[in-house]
């Protein structure tokens, strides 16, 4: 029995090219996308990225103009400032401010109240909140959408203010003490039933969907509930097999529920937005002594890319991509630089650059504003993979295996070509792989090599054209602490 929707039918070709709706060969001759779910829409469409302040603790303001500067460059057009309960978070928040207004960029910056940290239980609390608010509401670089106020949230579907209910809360304490130049437009990720989003009329105008970045109901016992009765296994997955588990990455049935809901509200003189979530990786790996968060969501099948293919399909009812995230080392979706303070993530994070990712952004965040995929100017290679095997015994690690971890060996790459080309994979010298593909994007993949490395060639009639071959890479088959976040390498 299917357990989530899968509108999409997605098949396997022999050379290990994947066809799917989600996921469609791209022409580098701008290709038209058309609209899948229709909804009335804001003339505007924005990429927004999540920066988690409480890892800038030594932050500069030089510090915030360099992460400006380069999200600015990548097709980014706002930081979702998530703030908690830390004071020295809201020196840094000046500081981004202020970098985003020297930098001249036009770059804008919101609140993204974290209140999975911040009390919400008195009027008092959301009193600070509000005061946040009207620190920086009429600030040239504050986002603002329909000319009001940008305000998001990390949950707080439990927080009521003092007051008798969420909805009461929300609207009595913070909304309605936010007016004329203060007015707010709040769009929050609130956990919650989006056929419930009707309770929040008065309150928000409109919805994140936070766990759209990954198909969280895809966990090991479904896959495995899932390959049985396909006859098939994880530990001897078969292409059968890897079509169902891919679909996962195809479904887009989160967003749809959440744009019927958003759709169900009541109607109000402003559009009532969806922003959607896109997401690279997830791998968090704390034990009981910390934040005892020790687990994987599937990012396999090329989520981020894919990923994107959807939200451009779906562009018609999405009005603003929020990328997670920026710099949330912890949970490993990172795709800026590897700075600020860590949250005791070192042991998985350093030497794991993401900046490949980022390099991608602009393909896509281009084509989801403007509805045409850009012509591919200059060839290029991206590879990622984890870097040990997936059943692999971590010879020193007390925290245990991650929830979720048996899932694939695999090299990831994504590819840009200008013409015709045949690409070459490599996972150790004596291993690897042809493909050929057309001008455009292509999305490609091989089997690890315990033991081996990553490497990609493209090249064009007899002639290496991009030749990609990362140090600090090896899959290491007996590694000393569990590690399933992803090398990412890219050619400049």
């Amino acid at each position: 029995m299917h357990l989530v929707e899968n509108p999409y039918i997605c098949d396997w070709s022999p050379v290990g090219l994947y066809s799917c709706a989600c996921a469609l060969h791209i022409n580098r001759r701008a290709a038209t996308v058309s609209s899948v779910v229709k909804k009335r829409q804001s003339n505007s469409k924005y990429v927004v990225a999540h920066h988690i302040v409480g890892n800038t603790y030594p932050y500069t303001v030089d510090d915030w103009a360099n992460d400006i500067a380069l999200a600015s460059g990548h097709g980014i057009d706002a930081f979702a400032l998530n703030v908690g309960n830390e004071s020295f978070e809201y020196d840094r928040v000046a500081d981004a401010y202020t970098a985003a207004q020297n930098s001249g960029a036009g770059f804008k910056l919101f609140f993204s109240f974290d209140m999975s940290s911040l009390a919400c239980s008195t009027p008092q609390d959301a009193a600070y909140l509000v005061g946040n608010v009207t620190k920086y509401a009429s600030h040239p670089n504050q986002f603002k959408y329909d000319n009001l106020v940008f305000v998001s949230t990390f949950s707080g579907e439990t927080c009521t203010f003092g007051q008798g209910s969420v909805s009461q809360g929300w609207q009595t304490q913070f909304i309605d003490n936010l007016s004329g130049a203060n007015a707010v437009y709040f769009v929050p990720s609130f956990f919650v039933d989006p056929t419930t989003f009707s309770t929040y009329n008065s309150v928000m105008n409109g919805a994140f969907n936070w766990n759209s970045g990954w198909p969280i109901s895809l966990t090991t016992d479904v896959a495995n509930q899932q390959l049985s009765a396909a006859g098939t296994s994880l530990d001897n997955l078969d292409s059968n097999g890897e079509t169902i588990l891919q679909s996962y990455i195809c479904a887009t049935d989160t967003d749809k529920s959440y744009i019927s809901g958003i759709s169900a509200m009541s109607q109000t003189a402003t559009n009532r937005a969806y922003m959607a979530a896109v997401s690279p990786w997830f791998f968090t790996h704390y034990g009981p002594d910390t934040y005892n968060k020790n687990w994987i969501y599937l990012a396999d099948w090329h989520l981020y890319p894919r990923r994107w293919q959807n939200l451009v399909s779906l562009r018609t009812s999405v009005d603003i991509v929020e990328i997670i995230t920026w710099n949330d080392y912890g949970e490993s979706h990172y795709l800026g630089p590897i700075e600020g303070a860590q949250p005791n993530s070192q042991s998985w994070v350093d030497g794991f650059d993401h900046q490949g990712w980022l390099d991608m952004t602009p393909y896509f965040s281009a084509a989801f504003k403007t509805g045409s995929y850009p012509a591919i100017t200059q060839d290029k290679i991206y590879l990622w993979a984890r870097p040990h095997p997936r059943n692999a015994t971590a010879s020193a690690d007390s925290v245990g295996p991650p929830t979720s971890y048996q899932l694939a060996d695999q090299l990831w790459a994504v590819v840009m070509t200008t013409a015709d080309s045949t690409v070459t994979l490599s996972t150790s010298s004596t291993n690897s792989k042809n493909f050929s593909v057309n001008a455009g994007l292509s999305l490609l993949n091989m089997p690890l090599t315990p033991g081996g490395s990553m490497s990609g060639v493209i090249s064009r009639n007899n002639q290496s054209i991009v030749s990609l071959s990362p140090s600090g890479y090896t899959f290491n088959p007996n590694p000393t602490t569990y590690n399933y976040n992803a090398f990412v390498a890219y050619s400049h």
